[in-house]
């Protein structure tokens, strides 16, 4: 079959589907063919004007069934786009909003998370408390009776205040020395993790806690007497935590008995300020120390004896009665120049 066949095929096809516009197509060139031939040369049967006339009236008839036909071909895609995706477009831009909120969602986690660190080793815990520490204007803590806060804390912290003059608030929660099951409590877990002296040189019992924590009171006075721009507040607990809260301006870090694990995170993430909140309703919820007495009842630079008693006295939490003049004197010497627990120099 020869080319010239091919074509005539695929023509007859063409038409075989299009034979509305097909015939339209043919009377049309007739009657355009008609248009051109003299009057005369045509049969006087056949009038010229009424072959056109009747001839364009058939191609309008013809034009006016490929219109229909292709609007009734054209209503079953419309309804379909129309019913089908159209109608699904508001449930799918629904569920992309969704999909992007869950994505937001998973990258400020993961941001989170990548600002939450493990502190492996005493020397970067060591090195995150100093940086917390530095140019802070405060400083919130929860723990056990708060010995590093009196060896090490709370003197940089205020010094560096005193030094740039600025204000400074601190909030401390510690374990109640008037409760006895508390301090017992804690004492025993200590001794459960190590009984042997730590860098205080001393080994941990119910005596050693309930002094622990008297000493970070007069600790806290002392340094409030000593500088007016310091803001603090001391909440006694009657519950234990395994836990220690150390939080700045710039982080938090939070530390347990192993000398060698701890968490930090920076200022600004989720975790940093859900300890935050935490920190503020566990104080509240504490036995509050009336530090607002701290004029009532004066301490020298080295507080004698009678000092001690009488501010124990003024803030309603007298010291137990079985305290002799020496052990008064070693509370006194905590307070003051305590020694860092992780250390064996003298701070």
């Amino acid at each position: 079959m020869g080319p010239f066949f091919t074509k005539v095929k695929s023509f007859t096809t063409w038409a075989g589907k299009n034979a509305d516009g097909a015939i339209a197509l043919v009377l049309a060139i007739v009657v355009g063919g008609l248009g051109i031939i003299p009057g005369d040369v045509l049969p006087s049967t056949f009038p010229e004007d009424e072959l056109i006339s009747g001839a364009t009236l058939v191609i309008l008839a013809l034009v006016a069934t490929a219109l229909i036909r292709d609007r009734a071909r054209q209503e079953p895609v419309e309804k379909a786009f129309t019913t089908g995706a159209l109608a699904e477009l508001p449930a799918r831009l629904e569920s992309l909003d969704r999909l992007e909120s869950l994505v937001e969602g998973t990258r400020r986690a993961l941001d989170d998370a990548a600002l939450v660190r493990v502190l492996g080793s005493s020397q970067e815990i060591g090195a995150a408390l100093k940086r917390a520490r530095e140019d802070t204007s405060r400083w919130s803590f929860k723990g056990g009776t708060g010995t590093f806060i009196r060896a090490v804390t709370l003197p940089e912290v205020v010094a560096a205040a005193r030094k740039d003059k600025r204000h400074l608030t601190v909030r401390l929660e510690i374990i109640d020395p008037a409760n006895i099951d508390v301090c017992e409590s804690y004492a025993l877990y200590r001794r459960s993790l190590s009984d042997h002296p730590d860098g205080t040189g001393d080994r941990w019992s119910l005596e050693r806690a309930r002094m622990e924590s008297y000493a970070t009171v007069l600790a806290s006075f002392w340094y409030r007497q000593r500088y007016g721009l310091l803001d603090i507040a001391v909440g006694l607990s009657g519950t234990m935590t395994t836990f220690r809260w150390d939080l700045s301006d710039h982080s938090v870090v939070m530390t347990v008995e192993d000398p060698n694990r701890a968490m930090l995170a920076l200022s600004g993430t989720f975790y940093y300020l859900s300890c935050d909140t935490e920190l503020r309703t566990s104080l509240e919820q504490a036995r509050r120390v009336p530090m607002e007495r701290y004029r009532s009842a004066p301490l020298s630079d080295e507080p004698t004896i009678e000092e001690v008693l009488t501010l124990f006295e003024t803030i309603d939490l007298p010291l137990p009665k079985s305290y002799t003049d020496r052990d008064i004197a070693h509370l006194t010497r905590k307070a003051l120049r305590a020694r860092d627990p992780y250390g064996t120099a003298p701070t």
